[in-house]
């Protein structure tokens, strides 16, 4: 299978967790605002969708959420350990940068990847009007945390 067919089929388990994800499965948890975000901002949301061991694949588990940046959020730079990270722009526009590679500004329908081990610099709602919504999917080490927040990059 191609990537872009894993991608494809990754995107429909998502869009279809969201769609069956009962309530009590849903969490809630704020991500620490940068020192680029605007005093006034909010940090982003993150609601987990569905969390999932993979049978398939021992040792991984899937998770989708979905994070939600209110006008001029930003979360601080962070890893998301040794997890396959895929990004999807619901809604907005969002301001990302990972590793060396330039910051890209991604609006509503546009996507990206990271890679295990990444550095995720920048990831912030440009907009101080409009909110921005992101489908996240992560393929990751079955009991490691999703994020771990590096402020001091």
């Amino acid at each position: 299978m191609v990537p872009s067919q894993i991608v494809g089929r990754l995107l429909a388990i998502a869009a279809l967790a969201g769609a069956t994800a009962c309530g009590s499965a849903n969490e809630s948890m704020p991500v620490a605002a940068s020192a680029t975000s605007t005093p006034t901002a909010s940090p982003p949301q993150v609601n987990i969708l569905l969390q999932q061991a993979l049978p398939n694949a021992e040792g991984k588990t899937f998770t989708s959420q979905i994070v939600d940046f209110p006008p001029g959020a930003a979360a601080p730079p962070h890893r998301h350990g040794q997890a396959f990270v895929y990004a999807y722009v619901l809604q907005g526009v969002v301001r990302s940068q990972v590793d060396d590679q330039p910051v890209t500004t991604y609006h509503q329908g546009e996507n990206w990847f990271e890679q295990p081990g990444a550095h995720h610099v920048v990831a912030a709602n440009p907009s101080t009007t409009e909110r921005a919504k992101l489908l996240v999917v992560y393929v990751s080490d079955t009991g490691d945390p999703l994020q771990a927040n590096d402020p001091h990059s």
